[in-house]
Parts: C-alpha cells; sequence; structure tokens
C-alpha cells in the first residue's frame, strides 16, 4: 500500500491524525524550539510569541487543569494517546488527543537540541467513545508521513520510521547527510519555490517563513526506478534563546494520486484538443501533440490508405492493407515544426506493427507500444508510441491510458472518414452535374470560373449554366442552393436540370422562375427536410438580333453590367422572392446593351465573406470589370484573386462573364406579310431568293416547303400581319411569328385524311423546330443543318 492509501485507510484514522495535526519540538527543558503551521491553526499562536517559551504555556498539567480524563473510560488514553485540555491564545480550553515522541539524536542531552515532539489534534465529543481501534502508535514509528530534522547546515540529525523507510537504509548509514545527498537528481515542481531541497530549506531557515505541500519529484535512494512525488511542508526550529538550530521536514508519497491526476489530465487535453477539424490528417497530428512528452517520447499515426479516401475499413481476406503514415511527433522536435507530408510504408513480418495489424490488438515491446485504431470493429490504422527514458516500460495503468487515447482519437477519425466520404461523394456529384464544357454561343463570348467551398464548410449548391435558346438566344442563369454536403448537390443537380427543360419551352424569365417556384414548393410540401427550400436564382435571356437582354431573379444578387465604354451598373431589378417561398409574383426586366457589353452573373460566396460584406464585395468586383477590354479568362482570374485571395471560403463560389455580340444584317433577313392565301406563294419566293444569295440552294427544297406549311397555319389559325424570318448562323433559321397563341402539334392523318400532313412532313425533314411565344404572340421555327460543303456560318458580326 503506497503512502497516499495509507494515509486515507482506516488504519491510520482516528482522533489523532497527523497529516492534520500540530506539532511541537521541545528541547530537553521543555522549552518549543519549533512550531508548526498546523498548531498556530488549532492554539492561535504565531511562532514569534511561543518559541523559547515553556510547554505549560499552551499545555498545563493534567492535575490543575482537573478535566484531563475526568469522567472519561481508561480506554481514553490506550495506544500512546491521551486526553488532555488545552490553552488557546485566547484563554479558550480544547479538549485535545495527544501523544509525546522522544527522539534519538547523535548526541542526548546536548543543551539547545530537540529532545521530543509533542502532537495534538482536537477531539470532538463523540470521538471518545468511537475510538475502540488501533491509534497511531506513535510518530516515530507508525506514522505514514516521513518525518526528518536538519540542522543549520542541513544535514540530517533524526528520522522517523516513514522516512527511513523511504530511504530504504538503516538510519546509522544517512545521518549527517546532507540532503542533497540523499536526493541528488530530485527536484520541486511547484511554481514560484527553488527547485532543489538545499535551497527550499535554506529559504526557510533564512526567512523563518514555512513552506507547505511542495511537490518534490525524484528517485528512492536504495532504489533507482521509477520517479516518485512526495508532498513536503517545511518550518524552522529555535531553542530557549530564539536560536535557529535545524529546519523540520514532513513529506508523504502521492506518486499514485499525482499519476492518476496526470493521466486526467492528458485524458482532458485529448478531449480538448482532439477533433477540433474534419481532417484526418490533422486530428492525427493533434493526437501526437497530446502524447509528446507527457506520456512518451516519440508518437507516429499510421492510417489504412483507403480510409483516408473515405471508405470503410473491413477484413482483407487476410492481405495486409497499406498504410500510410500520416502524423509522427518526437520529444525533441521544436514546437513550431512542420508536419512531413503523408507517405506510405510497410512493415516487415514479426516487427510490433506487423502484429498488431494483423492481430487486430495491442502488442508490446520493452519499451514500445502498439495499439490499433478501430470503429466498428476493425482496424483504421496505428499508434506506436516509444520511450526513450527511463523508465521506458508502460505499466498497467498507463496502457489503459493509452488504450482510452487511441479509443478517443479512432472516434474523431471515424467521424472525419465518414466526412470525408461524403465530402468526396459530394464533390464528385457537383463537378458532374456542373457544366463539364459550355459550347460555344452565337450571342456571348464567356468565361466562367467555380470554386466549391474549403474542406471544413463542404460542398454547397451553387451552379451556373448557359443555354442555347431558339433564334441564336441564349439563357443565362446562376443559382444557389442554402446548405451544404449531398443532399444540396443532389439539389443543385434537380434544379439545373430543370431549369434547361424550363428554359426550351422558351418562357419568359418571369415564367420560367414561376413555374419553378411552384415545383420547389411541391417538393419541399413532399418532404419537410428538403434543403431546395430558399434557393435563390437569376435567369437572363439575350437576344444578339435585337441587342436586348431580359432578366428576373428570385433572391439572387442582381448581375454587373459594364458597356463598352466603361460604365458600370448593377441593374435595378425587382428582386423577388426566394424559390419555394410563393406568394409573391416575379418581374422580369429588359435592357438594351450595346455590342461589347459585359454581364457579370455571380453567387454571394464571391462577394461575401466573414470579414467582408456585400456592398464592399460588390465594389471590388466593379473595379475588376471596369478594365473591361481584358480577356473574359483574365477578368475572372482576376476577380477570385481580388475577392477570394486566400482560396475559397465558408461557401461556394460561381462566376459567370459573357460579352455581348450582335447578329448583323448579313446574316438576318425579315419581312413582313398579310394574313392571306397569296402570302404563301410570296413567302417562298422571298426565302428561295435569300438562300441563292447565301449559297444554300441545296436547302431551297427544304425550306419551301417549311415555310409553305407553318405560313399557311398561321393563316388558318391566327390573324393580324404575319412575319417571315430567315438567320443564318451555326444552322439556317426559319421563323413565322403571328398573333395566335394556339400551338401547332404533330398528328398522323389517316389515309383518306385531304390534310394534317404537312408539319409531320416538316418535322421529318428538318433539324428541329418548335414554338415559342411572345407578349405579341408566338413563333414556330425550324432548324436546318448547312450541307457537308458549305464553308459554315460566318461569325457573329459579319
Amino acid at each position: 500500500m503506497n503512502a497516499w492509501n495509507a494515509v486515507e485507510s482506516a488504519e491510520f484514522r482516528g482522533p489523532l491524525d497527523v497529516t492534520r495535526a500540530a506539532t511541537a519540538v521541545l528541547d530537553a527543558h521543555d522549552v518549543v524550539i519549533g512550531w508548526s503551521p498546523a498548531a498556530r491553526q488549532l492554539l492561535g499562536y504565531p511562532p514569534e510569541e511561543v518559541l523559547g517559551r515553556p510547554l505549560r504555556t499552551f499545555l498545563p498539567a493534567a492535575e490543575a487543569s482537573g478535566r484531563a480524563g475526568a469522567g472519561r473510560p481508561p480506554e481514553a488514553s490506550l495506544s500512546g494517546i491521551e486526553v488532555r485540555t488545552a490553552r488557546h491564545r485566547d484563554g479558550r480550553l480544547l479538549e485535545v488527543a495527544l501523544t509525546t515522541c522522544r527522539l534519538s539524536i547523535p548526541e542526548p542531552g546536548t543543551e539547545g537540541l530537540p529532545a521530543r515532539i509533542v502532537v495534538a489534534a482536537p477531539l470532538a465529543e463523540q470521538q471518545l467513545w468511537e475510538s475502540q481501534q488501533a491509534m497511531l502508535g506513535g510518530l516515530a514509528t507508525q506514522s505514514p508521513v516521513g518525518l526528518g530534522i536538519y540542522d543549520t547546515d542541513l544535514r540530517l540529525t533524526w528520522a522517523n520510521a516513514a522516512f527511513i523507510r523511504e530511504i530504504g537504509l538503516p538510519l546509522k548509514d544517512f545521518l549527517g547527510v546532507r540532503a542533497e545527498a540523499l536526493y541528488p537528481d530530485g527536484e520541486f515542481v511547484t511554481e514560484g519555490y527553488p527547485r532543489t531541497l538545499d535551497g527550499v530549506m535554506q529559504q526557510v531557515l533564512d526567512t523563518g517563513e514555512p513552506v507547505l505541500d511542495l511537490h518534490f519529484v525524484g528517485q528512492q535512494p536504495s532504489e533507482p526506478g521509477p520517479e516518485h512525488v512526495w508532498s513536503c511542508s517545511y518550518y524552522r526550529l529555535l531553542d530557549a534563546r530564539g536560536q535557529v538550530i535545524g529546519v523540520c521536514e514532513d513529506a508523504f508519497d502521492i506518486t499514485d494520486r499525482y499519476q492518476a491526476q496526470r493521466r486526467l489530465n492528458l485524458l482532458v487535453a485529448a478531449g480538448r484538443r482532439i477533433g477540433t477539424t474534419l481532417d484526418m490528417t490533422v486530428t492525427a497530428r493533434e493526437m501526437t501533440e497530446v502524447a509528446v512528452p507527457d506520456f512518451a517520447s516519440l508518437v507516429a499515426v499510421d492510417l489504412v490508405e483507403s480510409v483516408l479516401a473515405g471508405e470503410e475499413p473491413g477484413p482483407r481476406d487476410g492481405v495486409l492493407p497499406t498504410l500510410v503514415r500520416v502524423a509522427t511527433r518526437s520529444a525533441g522536435d521544436p514546437p513550431d515544426a512542420s508536419p512531413h507530408e503523408p507517405y506510405r510504408l510497410a512493415y516487415p513480418p514479426g516487427s510490433l506493427p506487423y502484429r498488431s495489424l494483423s492481430s487486430g490488438g495491442m502488442v508490446r515491446g520493452e519499451s514500445t507500444m502498439v495499439v490499433p485504431l478501430r470503429a466498428g470493429g476493425a482496424a483504421m490504422g496505428l499508434v506506436t508510441f516509444t520511450r526513450e527514458e527511463e523508465p521506458a516500460f508502460f505499466d498497467k495503468g498507463e496502457i489503459a491510458l493509452a488504450d482510452e487515447l487511441v479509443t478517443r482519437t479512432a472516434v474523431s477519425l471515424d467521424n472525419a472518414r465518414r466526412f470525408a466520404r461524403e465530402h468526396t461523394a459530394a464533390l464528385t456529384l457537383q463537378r458532374n452535374l456542373l457544366p463539364q464544357h459550355l459550347p460555344e454561343q452565337s450571342a456571348v463570348d464567356l468565361a466562367y470560373r467555380y470554386l466549391p467551398s474549403d474542406d471544413r464548410a463542404g460542398v454547397g449548391g451553387d451552379w451556373f449554366d448557359v443555354i442555347g435558346l431558339s433564334g441564336t438566344r441564349v439563357g443565362l442563369v446562376v443559382g444557389d442552393v442554402v446548405g451544404h454536403g449531398l443532399e444540396a448537390a443532389a439539389t443543385m443537380g434537380r434544379l439545373r436540370t430543370t431549369v434547361r427543360a424550363l428554359a426550351q419551352l422558351d418562357l419568359s424569365p418571369d415564367e420560367l422562375l414561376s413555374r419553378l417556384d411552384d415545383l420547389v414548393g411541391q417538393s419541399a410540401d413532399a418532404g419537410p427536410d428538403d434543403v431546395a427550400t430558399g434557393v435563390t436564382c437569376l435567369y437572363a435571356v439575350y437576344d444578339p438580333v435585337s441587342r436586348r437582354c431580359t432578366m428576373a431573379r428570385a433572391g439572387h444578387l442582381p448581375p454587373a453590367v459594364v458597356e463598352p465604354g466603361g460604365g458600370l451598373s448593377f441593374p435595378e431589378l425587382p428582386a423577388g422572392p426566394p424559390l419555394g417561398l410563393g406568394g409573391l409574383p416575379f418581374e422580369s426586366l429588359e435592357i438594351e446593351l450595346p455590342v461589347g457589353s459585359l454581364i457579370a452573373l455571380f453567387t454571394n460566396g464571391l462577394v461575401e465573406t466573414r470579414d467582408r460584406d456585400v456592398e464592399r464585395g460588390l465594389q471590388t468586383l466593379g473595379r475588376v470589370l471596369t478594365d473591361h477590354d481584358r480577356p473574359l479568362d483574365e477578368l475572372c482570374d482576376r476577380a477570385l484573386a481580388e475577392l477570394l485571395p486566400d482560396g475559397p471560403g465558408t461557401d461556394d463560389s460561381a462566376l459567370l462573364l459573357v460579352r455581348t455580340r450582335e447578329l448583323g444584317v448579313r446574316q438576318v433577313t425579315a419581312w413582313e406579310l398579310p394574313a392571306e392565301p397569296a402570302a404563301v406563294g410570296r413567302a417562298r419566293e422571298l426565302a428561295t431568293r435569300q438562300l441563292r444569295e447565301w449559297g444554300l440552294p441545296e436547302l431551297t427544297y427544304t425550306t419551301e416547303l417549311a415555310v409553305s406549311e407553318l405560313v399557311t397555319n398561321a393563316i388558318r389559325h391566327a390573324s393580324g400581319p404575319l412575319h417571315l424570318r430567315l438567320l443564318r448562323d451555326r444552322t439556317l433559321l426559319t421563323e413565322v411569328s403571328d398573333t395566335g397563341h394556339t400551338s401547332p402539334h404533330l398528328r398522323h392523318a389517316a389515309s383518306d385524311d385531304e390534310g394534317g400532313r404537312g408539319l409531320f412532313i416538316v418535322a421529318q425533314l428538318v433539324q428541329r423546330w418548335g414554338t415559342r411565344y411572345t407578349p405579341y404572340g408566338k413563333t414556330i421555327w425550324t432548324e436546318q443543318a448547312f450541307p457537308p460543303d458549305y464553308p459554315g456560318a460566318p461569325r457573329t458580326g459579319g
């Protein structure tokens, strides 16, 4: 049983507990020459008032008090303990349990030297009758507290049995030895005091101030080995004339308690410092920083390679998995040492790590311990603890501590692994759902950049798109889904697909957002956890023939527009509510843009960060865009460098830049026709003449057929003037517009029907056809590919 446990055991409890008792050192004439702090607390006398005075100052003779033992059973004075009445400094009388221990000193009878020690403790009334157990047999023989007396040269002159046991040698072998010689390698670890025994005791001799509960760390003199920790107190001894004659030391071994506290502190530090991020490599490094140097001299963490990729750890059919060393720390490393990059390694058969990974259990060597990192029963990796200084072995308590440290680390690593798996999956999904390549458009030049959020926040739901529309128009879209992770990425993909489908219906921007809002609202009603609610979106359509851009937004930031002259504006576009909220309409804004205008669509992650508000971000973006003559890719890079100099933030960032073009008069021809049967032949004639001018006689037959059918249908089902337009772009486009809103549709005519086959035949001959609606009616269009030997469509503006 160690000293601390002994003090706490029932064997040493009772009315006199010397770990808290008052002690006074007396000379041969019963004059007080030593006075402990506990004595001052019990009786009220400061040292300067009691040192040099006789014992009767505070302890009258038993017969004089008239109370010692009065009315008490004879057992009250068993085991060397007697009940006495002591006098407090304020005159009060206190009943105390008292024992006296004679001191064996080198030269008995020498005047002024310690002769005996009196130990007293307060005695409660009920304690008298409960003290049938054996008490302390005597301070010198049974106390768990080591007690020693040193002279003014700091040489040992007396020691009790506990002190002798700590030394491990007969008393005669170390009487007269200096304290430093007994514990040459020991030191005090209590802040604010000298680190050596001589330093502390000399301070007490010089100042007279006692010191209490200093922690001393060292090895037992007779048994060098594991370090022990003692709680030590010191006070000065004076003779009857007030001369300093030495210093008294009491100490007891608190090694087990100290080690338990140290291990508890390590676990507290582990809980606070391990797993602060969802990065497996960082978590492994945090573990090594906690364990070195307080627990081991060297700690290394190896992870299974597949685990680093986010995969589940599992059996390998008898084949050991590949390990990657992700973190190493040594006691000799400087605090700011740079971590090494992860690298693969292989352990030879028979080595401790090989055996641990093979068996799945802890393996120990002389000074090394390998503990597997486990989550769900499968090993994710290994942690190797090594000690290079004595004591090199790990005891049972330390083995349990290592297991606890590794278990906590494994939980954090598994959380990080799950996050890595989801993050990788979400990033893959996001990249697959976003445009991999945007085809060239006749309407605009374009460039774009997309930065996923950093690993701490996870993948978000921002998206952008460029959609080719009929009549050489182009749809521009940018959106932002609330939240991060797989769900946000999946929602983003669903919305992007929906926008593309609605855009092909040639809906106006406000109508498209209204339809999208309805679909998002229905999705939210179907599932309360759907993250689509609150999505923001901006949709714009640019027509290179009219040079007009129509746009609408749902809670999104407006675009930035820079005209060729350098003028910057953020159009006052009605905001509209975020998608999924419902209840409010969306409004479109139409503006005319000069050729070469620059339009920037972006998400808030580009302009808003934790340390920068939106307004300042928009100002920075505007400053970059005013240098609009530079290539679009260069402007994209400059915008990211200015707005996100430290890389991606906590949200995704999307930027889409387009520079407008125009289809010139040599690419577009239009005519107005009356809504009468004669217009059919006139339309065929006009179309045939224009095709000859463009060098496309091969397309005459199909174009005549398409024009005849579309104009005939318009005359039959609509009123007002008709418009025929031919566009020579990357394909040949034929458009017939009228004031009706009836949608044409294909049908299979019966064998005896006289009509109904025209549109069906046209659809078989052209590449594509469709209908779009305008505020004034509708337009039916067809698209034909150029002949293989045609030199190709001229560039926009030709």
